[in-house]
Protein backbone atom coordinates (compact mmCIF):
# COMPACT_ATOMS: atom_id res chain seq x y z
CA UNK A 1 0.00 0.00 0.00
CA UNK A 2 1.34 3.44 -0.86
CA UNK A 3 2.45 5.66 1.98
CA UNK A 4 -0.36 8.05 2.92
CA UNK A 5 -0.07 11.55 1.52
CA UNK A 6 -0.12 14.35 4.06
CA UNK A 7 -2.76 16.96 3.29
CA UNK A 8 -1.14 20.29 2.55
CA UNK A 9 -2.71 23.09 4.55
CA UNK A 10 -1.19 25.69 2.22
CA UNK A 11 0.71 27.39 5.03
CA UNK A 12 -2.37 29.12 6.38
CA UNK A 13 -1.96 30.62 9.80
CA UNK A 14 -4.59 29.96 12.44
CA UNK A 15 -6.04 33.41 11.96
CA UNK A 16 -6.54 32.92 8.23
CA UNK A 17 -10.10 32.16 7.24
CA UNK A 18 -12.18 31.35 4.23
CA UNK A 19 -14.95 33.75 3.29
CA UNK A 20 -17.45 33.46 0.50
CA UNK A 21 -17.63 36.42 -1.87
CA UNK A 22 -20.76 37.09 -3.85
CA UNK A 23 -18.99 39.26 -6.42
CA UNK A 24 -18.73 36.70 -9.18
CA UNK A 25 -19.26 33.15 -10.29
CA UNK A 26 -16.82 30.61 -11.62
CA UNK A 27 -17.56 29.16 -15.04
CA UNK A 28 -19.12 25.73 -14.69
CA UNK A 29 -20.20 26.32 -11.12
CA UNK A 30 -23.87 26.66 -11.94
CA UNK A 31 -24.00 30.10 -10.41
CA UNK A 32 -22.40 29.10 -7.11
CA UNK A 33 -19.98 31.77 -5.90
CA UNK A 34 -16.36 30.66 -5.84
CA UNK A 35 -14.56 30.64 -2.48
CA UNK A 36 -11.87 33.23 -1.87
CA UNK A 37 -9.45 33.78 0.99
CA UNK A 38 -10.07 36.77 3.21
CA UNK A 39 -7.19 37.11 5.70
CA UNK A 40 -8.83 40.05 7.49
CA UNK A 41 -11.68 38.11 9.12
CA UNK A 42 -11.00 35.66 11.92
CA UNK A 43 -12.82 32.38 12.32
CA UNK A 44 -15.67 32.53 14.83
CA UNK A 45 -15.68 29.34 16.89
CA UNK A 46 -18.23 30.54 19.46
CA UNK A 47 -21.48 29.28 17.99
CA UNK A 48 -23.47 31.20 20.60
CA UNK A 49 -22.10 34.44 19.19
CA UNK A 50 -23.46 33.75 15.68
CA UNK A 51 -27.01 34.79 16.50
CA UNK A 52 -30.16 32.95 15.50
CA UNK A 53 -29.34 30.75 12.55
CA UNK A 54 -30.73 27.82 10.60
CA UNK A 55 -28.25 25.25 9.32
CA UNK A 56 -29.43 22.98 6.51
CA UNK A 57 -27.74 19.59 6.52
CA UNK A 58 -28.11 16.83 3.93
CA UNK A 59 -26.98 13.35 4.90
CA UNK A 60 -27.47 9.72 3.88
CA UNK A 61 -27.52 8.26 7.40
CA UNK A 62 -30.89 6.56 6.96
CA UNK A 63 -30.29 3.11 8.46
CA UNK A 64 -31.16 2.32 12.07
CA UNK A 65 -27.90 3.04 13.91
CA UNK A 66 -26.83 5.69 11.42
CA UNK A 67 -30.07 7.62 11.78
CA UNK A 68 -29.99 7.30 15.56
CA UNK A 69 -26.52 8.77 15.93
CA UNK A 70 -27.38 11.76 13.72
CA UNK A 71 -30.65 12.34 15.57
CA UNK A 72 -28.84 12.31 18.92
CA UNK A 73 -25.97 14.52 17.78
CA UNK A 74 -28.25 17.09 16.16
CA UNK A 75 -30.42 17.26 19.27
CA UNK A 76 -27.37 17.70 21.48
CA UNK A 77 -26.04 20.48 19.23
CA UNK A 78 -29.34 22.35 19.34
CA UNK A 79 -29.54 21.91 23.11
CA UNK A 80 -26.05 23.31 23.58
CA UNK A 81 -26.71 26.12 21.11
CA UNK A 82 -30.42 27.06 21.32
CA UNK A 83 -29.81 29.87 18.83
CA UNK A 84 -29.27 27.25 16.12
CA UNK A 85 -31.94 25.26 14.30
CA UNK A 86 -30.82 22.30 12.21
CA UNK A 87 -32.91 21.44 9.18
CA UNK A 88 -31.94 17.89 8.34
CA UNK A 89 -32.71 16.26 4.99
CA UNK A 90 -31.86 12.57 5.09
CA UNK A 91 -31.87 10.45 1.93
CA UNK A 92 -30.60 7.07 0.87
CA UNK A 93 -27.11 6.83 -0.62
CA UNK A 94 -28.52 6.47 -4.13
CA UNK A 95 -31.08 9.27 -3.75
CA UNK A 96 -28.50 11.66 -2.32
CA UNK A 97 -26.17 10.93 -5.22
CA UNK A 98 -28.93 11.71 -7.71
CA UNK A 99 -30.14 14.96 -6.12
CA UNK A 100 -27.00 16.54 -4.73
CA UNK A 101 -25.49 17.72 -8.01
CA UNK A 102 -28.62 19.65 -8.95
CA UNK A 103 -28.98 21.04 -5.44
CA UNK A 104 -25.44 22.41 -5.34
CA UNK A 105 -25.94 24.26 -8.61
CA UNK A 106 -29.27 25.75 -7.56
CA UNK A 107 -30.27 28.82 -5.57
CA UNK A 108 -31.15 26.93 -2.36
CA UNK A 109 -28.13 24.73 -1.80
CA UNK A 110 -27.75 23.26 1.70
CA UNK A 111 -24.98 24.43 4.03
CA UNK A 112 -23.50 21.03 4.91
CA UNK A 113 -23.68 17.92 2.75
CA UNK A 114 -22.27 14.44 2.79
CA UNK A 115 -20.41 13.98 -0.48
CA UNK A 116 -19.00 10.71 -1.76
CA UNK A 117 -15.18 10.90 -1.82
CA UNK A 118 -15.10 9.79 -5.45
CA UNK A 119 -14.03 11.90 -8.40
CA UNK A 120 -17.59 11.68 -9.74
CA UNK A 121 -18.94 13.41 -6.62
CA UNK A 122 -16.51 15.27 -4.38
CA UNK A 123 -13.99 15.66 -7.19
CA UNK A 124 -16.61 17.11 -9.53
CA UNK A 125 -17.91 19.46 -6.83
CA UNK A 126 -14.37 20.67 -6.08
CA UNK A 127 -13.71 21.27 -9.77
CA UNK A 128 -16.92 23.31 -9.98
CA UNK A 129 -16.05 25.39 -6.87
CA UNK A 130 -19.15 24.08 -5.10
CA UNK A 131 -17.34 22.99 -1.92
CA UNK A 132 -15.14 25.05 0.39
CA UNK A 133 -11.61 23.93 1.16
CA UNK A 134 -11.59 23.42 4.93
CA UNK A 135 -7.89 24.05 5.63
CA UNK A 136 -8.38 27.18 7.79
CA UNK A 137 -10.89 25.41 10.05
CA UNK A 138 -8.77 22.27 10.08
CA UNK A 139 -5.95 24.34 11.51
CA UNK A 140 -8.19 26.21 13.92
CA UNK A 141 -9.83 23.05 15.31
CA UNK A 142 -6.77 20.80 15.10
CA UNK A 143 -8.31 18.23 12.76
CA UNK A 144 -4.90 17.10 11.52
CA UNK A 145 -4.06 16.14 15.11
CA UNK A 146 -7.38 14.36 15.66
CA UNK A 147 -7.40 12.38 12.41
CA UNK A 148 -4.73 10.05 11.03
CA UNK A 149 -3.12 11.28 7.83
CA UNK A 150 -4.28 8.16 5.99
CA UNK A 151 -7.91 9.01 6.77
CA UNK A 152 -7.65 12.68 5.73
CA UNK A 153 -6.09 11.55 2.45
CA UNK A 154 -9.47 10.19 1.37
CA UNK A 155 -10.97 13.71 1.50
CA UNK A 156 -8.19 15.72 -0.15
CA UNK A 157 -8.03 17.06 -3.68
CA UNK A 158 -5.91 19.53 -5.55
CA UNK A 159 -7.75 22.80 -6.16
CA UNK A 160 -8.50 21.83 -9.76
CA UNK A 161 -9.48 18.30 -8.63
CA UNK A 162 -7.05 16.61 -10.99
CA UNK A 163 -5.15 14.94 -8.14
CA UNK A 164 -6.95 12.77 -5.60
CA UNK A 165 -5.32 12.17 -2.22
CA UNK A 166 -3.23 15.32 -2.17
CA UNK A 167 -4.06 19.00 -1.77
CA UNK A 168 -6.67 20.76 0.34
CA UNK A 169 -9.01 19.09 2.80
CA UNK A 170 -12.66 19.14 1.73
CA UNK A 171 -14.46 17.01 4.29
CA UNK A 172 -14.43 15.03 7.52
CA UNK A 173 -15.93 11.54 7.91
CA UNK A 174 -17.48 10.19 11.08
CA UNK A 175 -17.07 6.50 10.50
CA UNK A 176 -14.58 3.99 9.25
CA UNK A 177 -15.64 1.31 6.82
CA UNK A 178 -14.33 -2.15 6.09
CA UNK A 179 -15.80 -4.71 3.70
CA UNK A 180 -15.79 -8.31 4.82
CA UNK A 181 -18.01 -11.33 5.37
CA UNK A 182 -21.06 -11.56 7.63
CA UNK A 183 -22.25 -15.02 8.55
CA UNK A 184 -24.78 -16.96 10.59
CA UNK A 185 -23.12 -18.75 13.50
CA UNK A 186 -26.01 -21.23 13.67
CA UNK A 187 -25.57 -22.12 10.00
CA UNK A 188 -21.84 -22.70 10.45
CA UNK A 189 -22.52 -24.91 13.46
CA UNK A 190 -25.08 -26.94 11.53
CA UNK A 191 -22.66 -27.39 8.64
CA UNK A 192 -19.66 -28.14 10.85
CA UNK A 193 -17.72 -25.17 9.44
CA UNK A 194 -15.19 -23.17 11.43
CA UNK A 195 -14.88 -19.45 10.77
CA UNK A 196 -12.59 -19.40 7.70
CA UNK A 197 -9.03 -18.31 8.45
CA UNK A 198 -8.15 -17.39 4.86
CA UNK A 199 -9.59 -17.24 1.35
CA UNK A 200 -8.91 -20.89 0.62
CA UNK A 201 -10.90 -21.91 3.70
CA UNK A 202 -13.66 -19.47 2.77
CA UNK A 203 -14.06 -21.02 -0.68
CA UNK A 204 -14.10 -24.47 0.89
CA UNK A 205 -16.87 -23.31 3.22
CA UNK A 206 -18.89 -22.04 0.25
CA UNK A 207 -18.63 -25.48 -1.39
CA UNK A 208 -19.63 -27.23 1.82
CA UNK A 209 -22.69 -25.01 2.14
CA UNK A 210 -23.62 -25.57 -1.49
CA UNK A 211 -23.30 -29.34 -1.16
CA UNK A 212 -25.60 -29.22 1.89
CA UNK A 213 -28.35 -27.50 -0.09
CA UNK A 214 -27.83 -24.06 1.45
CA UNK A 215 -27.41 -20.74 -0.38
CA UNK A 216 -23.72 -20.14 0.35
CA UNK A 217 -23.37 -16.43 -0.50
CA UNK A 218 -26.05 -13.74 -0.67
CA UNK A 219 -25.80 -10.78 -3.01
CA UNK A 220 -28.34 -8.15 -4.06
CA UNK A 221 -26.93 -6.37 -7.11
CA UNK A 222 -29.88 -4.66 -8.76
CA UNK A 223 -28.28 -1.31 -7.87
CA UNK A 224 -25.07 -2.46 -9.65
CA UNK A 225 -22.59 -1.12 -7.07
CA UNK A 226 -22.92 -3.94 -4.49
CA UNK A 227 -20.98 -6.43 -6.64
CA UNK A 228 -18.00 -4.11 -6.32
CA UNK A 229 -17.99 -4.89 -2.60
CA UNK A 230 -17.54 -8.55 -3.45
CA UNK A 231 -15.03 -8.04 -6.23
CA UNK A 232 -12.89 -5.56 -4.22
CA UNK A 233 -11.90 -7.97 -1.42
CA UNK A 234 -11.29 -10.74 -3.97
CA UNK A 235 -9.03 -8.40 -5.91
CA UNK A 236 -7.28 -7.43 -2.66
CA UNK A 237 -6.29 -11.05 -2.09
CA UNK A 238 -4.87 -11.48 -5.61
CA UNK A 239 -3.49 -8.10 -6.72
CA UNK A 240 -0.67 -5.98 -5.28
CA UNK A 241 -2.03 -3.35 -2.90
CA UNK A 242 -0.09 -0.48 -4.46
CA UNK A 243 -1.54 -1.37 -7.85
CA UNK A 244 -5.08 -1.33 -6.44
CA UNK A 245 -4.52 2.01 -4.72
CA UNK A 246 -3.36 3.63 -7.95
CA UNK A 247 -6.32 2.16 -9.81
CA UNK A 248 -8.77 3.18 -7.08
CA UNK A 249 -7.56 6.77 -6.79
CA UNK A 250 -7.39 7.18 -10.57
CA UNK A 251 -3.71 8.06 -10.46
CA UNK A 252 -1.31 7.16 -13.24
CA UNK A 253 1.04 4.17 -13.28
CA UNK A 254 -1.24 1.14 -12.99
CA UNK A 255 -3.19 -1.11 -15.35
CA UNK A 256 -6.27 -3.28 -15.22
CA UNK A 257 -4.79 -5.48 -17.95
CA UNK A 258 -2.72 -7.70 -15.70
CA UNK A 259 -3.07 -11.45 -15.15
CA UNK A 260 -3.83 -10.82 -11.49
CA UNK A 261 -6.77 -8.51 -12.22
CA UNK A 262 -8.13 -10.93 -14.81
CA UNK A 263 -7.79 -13.72 -12.22
CA UNK A 264 -9.82 -11.66 -9.72
CA UNK A 265 -12.63 -11.20 -12.25
CA UNK A 266 -12.44 -14.90 -13.14
CA UNK A 267 -12.77 -15.83 -9.48
CA UNK A 268 -15.98 -13.83 -9.14
CA UNK A 269 -17.34 -15.39 -12.32
CA UNK A 270 -16.51 -18.88 -11.06
CA UNK A 271 -18.49 -18.29 -7.87
CA UNK A 272 -21.52 -17.58 -10.02
CA UNK A 273 -21.07 -20.59 -12.30
CA UNK A 274 -20.50 -22.89 -9.30
CA UNK A 275 -23.84 -21.75 -7.87
CA UNK A 276 -22.50 -20.05 -4.75
CA UNK A 277 -24.78 -17.02 -5.09
CA UNK A 278 -28.53 -16.80 -4.65
CA UNK A 279 -30.68 -16.97 -7.76
CA UNK A 280 -31.06 -13.72 -9.69
CA UNK A 281 -28.37 -11.63 -8.03
CA UNK A 282 -28.70 -8.83 -10.60
CA UNK A 283 -32.42 -8.59 -9.92
CA UNK A 284 -32.17 -8.71 -6.11
CA UNK A 285 -32.29 -5.57 -3.97
CA UNK A 286 -29.30 -4.81 -1.73
CA UNK A 287 -31.37 -4.63 1.44
CA UNK A 288 -33.26 -7.80 0.53
CA UNK A 289 -29.96 -9.71 0.48
CA UNK A 290 -28.95 -8.89 4.05
CA UNK A 291 -32.51 -9.40 5.20
CA UNK A 292 -32.33 -12.91 3.72
CA UNK A 293 -29.31 -13.64 5.91
CA UNK A 294 -31.27 -12.44 8.93
CA UNK A 295 -34.19 -14.66 7.91
CA UNK A 296 -31.97 -17.73 7.79
CA UNK A 297 -32.01 -18.07 4.01
CA UNK A 298 -28.25 -18.04 3.49
CA UNK A 299 -24.90 -18.68 5.17
CA UNK A 300 -22.58 -15.81 4.18
CA UNK A 301 -23.03 -12.22 3.00
CA UNK A 302 -20.18 -10.03 1.77
CA UNK A 303 -20.77 -6.40 2.63
CA UNK A 304 -19.64 -3.32 4.48
CA UNK A 305 -19.39 -2.72 8.21
CA UNK A 306 -22.32 -0.27 7.98
CA UNK A 307 -24.66 -3.29 7.91
CA UNK A 308 -23.53 -4.50 11.34
CA UNK A 309 -26.03 -2.55 13.43
CA UNK A 310 -29.04 -3.65 11.37
CA UNK A 311 -27.89 -7.27 11.28
CA UNK A 312 -27.27 -7.28 15.01
CA UNK A 313 -30.78 -5.91 15.62
CA UNK A 314 -32.22 -8.64 13.41
CA UNK A 315 -29.99 -11.60 14.38
CA UNK A 316 -28.65 -10.82 17.83
CA UNK A 317 -25.70 -13.01 18.79
CA UNK A 318 -26.16 -15.23 15.73
CA UNK A 319 -24.34 -12.87 13.36
CA UNK A 320 -20.56 -12.70 13.07
CA UNK A 321 -18.07 -10.90 10.81
CA UNK A 322 -14.57 -11.64 9.52
CA UNK A 323 -12.20 -10.48 6.80
CA UNK A 324 -10.25 -13.37 5.27
CA UNK A 325 -6.55 -12.74 4.57
CA UNK A 326 -4.83 -14.25 1.56
CA UNK A 327 -2.78 -16.37 3.96
CA UNK A 328 -3.89 -17.37 7.44
CA UNK A 329 -2.19 -15.33 10.13
CA UNK A 330 -1.45 -12.36 7.89
CA UNK A 331 -3.21 -9.01 7.74
CA UNK A 332 -6.12 -8.91 5.33
CA UNK A 333 -6.22 -6.63 2.29
CA UNK A 334 -9.73 -5.46 1.60
CA UNK A 335 -11.91 -2.62 0.40
CA UNK A 336 -12.73 0.10 2.90
CA UNK A 337 -11.92 3.59 4.01
CA UNK A 338 -14.30 6.13 5.44
CA UNK A 339 -17.96 6.90 5.38
CA UNK A 340 -19.11 9.81 3.26
CA UNK A 341 -17.36 12.96 4.55
CA UNK A 342 -19.33 15.98 5.71
CA UNK A 343 -18.48 18.99 3.56
CA UNK A 344 -19.31 22.70 3.49
CA UNK A 345 -20.88 24.10 0.35
CA UNK A 346 -19.59 27.30 -1.18
CA UNK A 347 -23.19 28.56 -1.25
CA UNK A 348 -23.45 28.75 2.54
CA UNK A 349 -23.75 32.15 4.14
CA UNK A 350 -22.55 30.78 7.47
CA UNK A 351 -19.31 28.83 6.87
CA UNK A 352 -18.13 29.20 10.48
CA UNK A 353 -21.31 27.58 11.77
CA UNK A 354 -21.06 24.82 9.18
CA UNK A 355 -17.47 24.07 10.16
CA UNK A 356 -18.33 24.20 13.88
CA UNK A 357 -21.13 21.70 13.27
CA UNK A 358 -18.76 19.32 11.47
CA UNK A 359 -16.26 19.68 14.31
CA UNK A 360 -19.04 18.83 16.80
CA UNK A 361 -20.30 15.71 15.04
CA UNK A 362 -16.74 14.35 14.66
CA UNK A 363 -15.52 15.15 18.19
CA UNK A 364 -14.42 12.59 20.77
CA UNK A 365 -17.86 12.80 22.40
CA UNK A 366 -19.46 12.19 19.01
CA UNK A 367 -17.29 9.13 18.46
CA UNK A 368 -18.58 7.68 21.72
CA UNK A 369 -22.18 8.18 20.53
CA UNK A 370 -21.32 6.57 17.20
CA UNK A 371 -20.07 3.52 19.06
CA UNK A 372 -23.15 3.41 21.29
CA UNK A 373 -25.41 3.38 18.24
CA UNK A 374 -23.58 0.53 16.52
CA UNK A 375 -21.43 2.53 14.13
CA UNK A 376 -17.67 2.27 13.59
CA UNK A 377 -15.87 5.42 14.80
CA UNK A 378 -13.13 6.35 12.36
CA UNK A 379 -10.92 7.77 15.13
CA UNK A 380 -9.52 5.74 18.08
CA UNK A 381 -11.60 2.79 16.92
CA UNK A 382 -10.23 0.17 19.30
CA UNK A 383 -11.02 2.38 22.29
CA UNK A 384 -14.73 1.92 21.65
CA UNK A 385 -14.83 -1.80 20.84
CA UNK A 386 -17.70 -3.55 22.66
CA UNK A 387 -17.05 -6.63 24.76
CA UNK A 388 -18.77 -9.06 22.41
CA UNK A 389 -20.99 -9.47 19.38
CA UNK A 390 -20.67 -8.64 15.72
CA UNK A 391 -19.62 -5.08 16.46
CA UNK A 392 -16.59 -6.37 18.32
CA UNK A 393 -15.80 -8.49 15.26
CA UNK A 394 -16.07 -5.41 13.05
CA UNK A 395 -13.92 -3.23 15.30
CA UNK A 396 -11.30 -5.96 15.54
CA UNK A 397 -11.28 -6.49 11.77
CA UNK A 398 -10.97 -2.76 11.06
CA UNK A 399 -8.03 -2.48 13.47
CA UNK A 400 -6.35 -5.55 12.02
CA UNK A 401 -6.74 -4.42 8.42
CA UNK A 402 -5.50 -0.89 9.08
CA UNK A 403 -2.59 -1.96 11.27
CA UNK A 404 -1.46 -5.25 9.73
CA UNK A 405 -3.03 -5.42 6.27
CA UNK A 406 -4.21 -2.86 3.74
CA UNK A 407 -7.40 -0.81 3.57
CA UNK A 408 -7.95 -0.36 -0.16
CA UNK A 409 -10.00 2.37 -1.87
CA UNK A 410 -13.42 1.83 -3.35
CA UNK A 411 -12.83 1.26 -7.04
CA UNK A 412 -15.54 3.71 -8.12
CA UNK A 413 -13.43 6.56 -6.73
CA UNK A 414 -11.12 6.35 -9.73
CA UNK A 415 -12.85 8.39 -12.44
CA UNK A 416 -16.07 10.37 -12.84
CA UNK A 417 -17.56 7.45 -14.78
CA UNK A 418 -15.97 4.44 -13.06
CA UNK A 419 -18.99 3.77 -10.85
CA UNK A 420 -21.16 3.16 -13.90
CA UNK A 421 -18.41 1.30 -15.76
CA UNK A 422 -17.67 -1.02 -12.86
CA UNK A 423 -21.35 -1.64 -12.12
CA UNK A 424 -22.20 -2.49 -15.71
CA UNK A 425 -19.10 -4.66 -16.13
CA UNK A 426 -19.72 -6.72 -13.00
CA UNK A 427 -23.40 -7.19 -13.82
CA UNK A 428 -22.29 -8.45 -17.23
CA UNK A 429 -19.78 -10.78 -15.61
CA UNK A 430 -22.37 -12.22 -13.23
CA UNK A 431 -24.98 -12.86 -15.92
CA UNK A 432 -22.44 -14.33 -18.33
CA UNK A 433 -22.52 -11.59 -20.97
CA UNK A 434 -18.93 -10.54 -20.35
CA UNK A 435 -15.77 -12.58 -19.87
CA UNK A 436 -13.17 -11.68 -17.21
CA UNK A 437 -10.97 -10.29 -19.99
CA UNK A 438 -13.79 -8.11 -21.30
CA UNK A 439 -14.46 -6.80 -17.81
CA UNK A 440 -10.86 -5.73 -17.25
CA UNK A 441 -10.70 -4.24 -20.75
CA UNK A 442 -13.74 -2.08 -20.00
CA UNK A 443 -12.26 -0.93 -16.70
CA UNK A 444 -8.90 -0.24 -18.34
CA UNK A 445 -10.50 1.88 -21.06
CA UNK A 446 -12.20 4.09 -18.47
CA UNK A 447 -9.11 4.37 -16.27
CA UNK A 448 -6.63 4.89 -19.15
CA UNK A 449 -8.78 7.54 -20.85
CA UNK A 450 -9.08 9.47 -17.60
CA UNK A 451 -5.40 9.32 -16.61
CA UNK A 452 -4.29 10.20 -20.15
CA UNK A 453 -6.54 13.29 -20.16
CA UNK A 454 -5.38 14.17 -16.67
Amino acid sequence: MNAPLRPRFAGLAAAAVLAVTLAGCTPGSGGTPAPTLDPDREIETDVSALGDRTLTVWDQEVRGGQDEQMTRLNAAFEEEYPNITIERVSQSFDDLGRTLRLALSGDNAPDVVQANNSRASMGAFVAADQLLPLDPWAEEYGWADRYPESILTYSTYSDDATTFGEGSLYGLPQVGEVVGVFYSKAKLDQLGIDVPADWEAFEAALRTAKDAGETPLLLGNIEKWPAGHVFGPVQGALVDSEEIQSLGFGNEGASWLTPENVAAAAKLASWQTEGFFNEGVNGTDYDAAWQSLAAGDGVFLMGGSWLAADLQDAMGEDVGFFVPPATAGEGARTTGGTGLPFTVTSATDTPDLAAAYIDYITSDDAMAILAETGNLPVVDTQQYAPASGVLRDVYTAFGSVTEEGALLPYLDYATPTMGDTLGEALQGLLDGRLSPEQVTEALEADYADFTAAD
